[in-house]
């Protein structure tokens, strides 16, 4: 069965980690080209304006599988150079594909997300945790470094002594804790997690898709480029939002006082 199912409700694509036997532990052989292969399926469909990730059973994910790097198997086997290409077409692939995705993701953590699984909820641009959530990067204690771009994406999100205390002592924090930090952006009862996601899928999918996209590929780039590319980027952009038709019904919808019908023209 694949790591990933997913789900499409209307314009809503919810992707669930479909592990539970093992908390959603990832690294298995596949498991990269599996997440790559639905991400792909949501960015191919012009429907899908936002889409939600969450986990199966009592955790979002466990992180790596520590029984197949103890019997060094999966992405964890082989020699060094065969461990370097399970990393980069399996783990890599499962983040990569995660973090490319032009459509905006929201992660509703609903337990446990240690190690790469806190890396992978990371890799969404909004998360919702449960109040029975918790996030440790804990790859210290198995001897271990981020593998998967966590180093690089953790002290952009909570700044770099919040995330160097996290991944040098290994502790593991609670969602309050989390969302204080600024780790997650909210934390709400286990049984409503599903609901405020989707409440606030359903909100961005309202949105004009084509402009959503677009905003979201700026503020990924904001993160790295200069002002200047910026502000260069976003004026050809806008150029291109001003002739869609999306913008027309905007303006109208504002003039005439009533909610705009965006249709991704």
């Amino acid at each position: 069965m694949s790591i990933l199912l997913l789900e499409k409700r209307g314009p809503i694509a919810v992707m669930t980690l479909n592990r539970p036997e093992m908390m959603n532990a990832l690294g298995q052989e596949g498991d990269g080209p599996a997440v790559a292969a639905v991400c792909a399926e949501i960015a191919a469909d012009p429907q899908i304006r936002c889409a939600v990730l969450t986990g199966a059973g009592r955790a979002f994910s466990a992180g790596g599988d520590v029984k197949a790097m103890k019997e060094k198997t999966g992405a964890f086997g082989g020699s060094p150079a065969d461990i370097r290409e399970g990393y980069r077409r399996n783990i890599h692939m499962i983040v990569r594909s995660l973090y490319n995705m032009e459509t905006p993701l929201i992660s509703a953590i609903n337990g446990p997300a240690i190690g790469l699984g806190c890396d992978v909820a990371c890799m969404a641009d909004i998360r919702i945790a449960s109040e029975t959530a918790k996030l440790g990067v804990t790859f210290l204690k198995l001897g271990l470094i981020p593998g998967d771009g966590g180093a690089w994406l953790l002290p952009r999100l909570i700044g770099s002594s919040r995330a160097a205390e996290l991944l040098f002592t290994g502790d593991v924090i609670d969602a309050k804790t989390a969302a204080e930090w600024g780790l997650v952006s909210r934390v709400v009862p286990a049984d409503k997690l599903m609901d405020e996601a989707m409440a606030m899928a359903e909100k961005i999918a309202g949105q004009p898709p084509q402009a959503l996209r677009l905003a979201k590929t700026l503020m990924r780039h904001g993160t790295n480029a200069s002002y200047d590319t910026i502000m260069e980027l976003s004026a050809a952009s806008q150029a291109l939002m001003h002739e869609t038709d999306d913008h027309i019904e905007g303006v109208n919808a504002i003039l005439e006082k009533r909610t705009p019908v965006f249709k991704g023209k």
